[in-house]
């Protein structure tokens, strides 16, 4: 235990929080959370955050072992979490619904906890920053990014109003773009590396 309390480094918890918080990308994701939320009444903070979480700290440990075992490799995941990035991106855009929630519950987890806070590029890079960061200190910066993910979902209503419907209207087409710009992206660095694996 003393070994592990050892390796904490303010700096390189520092560095893996701002790398992870800028791939999560919470507070450009407001508006798609607003979406979802007034879709299904609310969202559920403290199961979308902890499922979250959780998900990132397994996948820290044992992400590459997950998709060997069950025949899929990373590339192939990243390239799934592009369609679904790629669907919520059509909804915002288009102002449709293409996506359908029946119950809070399960939109706490897809799409909010996965592909939303957890998805492909998260966790992919929760793997690339194990090559040069303690597990310790990457656990810590998860977990500080969790807090800051749950605080987001809490309040996204009241961040709603403060905005207004005018400004949101603009930054869900907008975000959409992103989110569509990042799914295209996901896909293309992608499925090159699957075609090579398989042809």
């Amino acid at each position: 235990m003393g070994d592990i309390f050892a390796k904490i480094d303010i700096k390189q918890i520092g560095t893996c929080f701002a790398v992870l918080f800028a791939v999560i990308d919470i507070l450009g994701s407001i508006p798609i959370i607003v979406n979802i939320r007034n879709r299904v009444g609310f969202i559920q903070s403290e199961k979308a955050s902890i499922v979250a979480g959780v998900l990132m700290i397994s996948f820290l440990f044992f992400g590459t072992k997950i998709l060997t075992f069950i025949g899929i490799d990373v590339e192939s995941f990243a390239v799934a979490g592009a369609f679904v990035i790629f669907i919520i991106a059509l909804e915002l855009i288009l102002g449709i619904q293409i996506h359908r929630d029946s119950e809070p519950e399960s939109a706490s987890i897809v799409p909010i906890a996965f592909p939303l806070i957890a998805g492909a590029g998260s966790l992919t890079t929760v793997l690339s920053l194990r090559a040069g960061y303690a597990d310790i200190n990457i656990i810590i910066a998860i977990i500080l990014n969790m807090i800051i993910v749950y605080l987001v979902l809490r309040n996204a209503g009241r961040l709603e109003k403060l905005l207004g419907p005018g400004i949101m209207s603009v930054l869900k087409k907008v975000f959409g773009i992103i989110l569509l710009s990042i799914a295209v992206k996901l896909f293309v660095a992608n499925i090159g590396a699957l075609f090579v694996q398989n042809f």
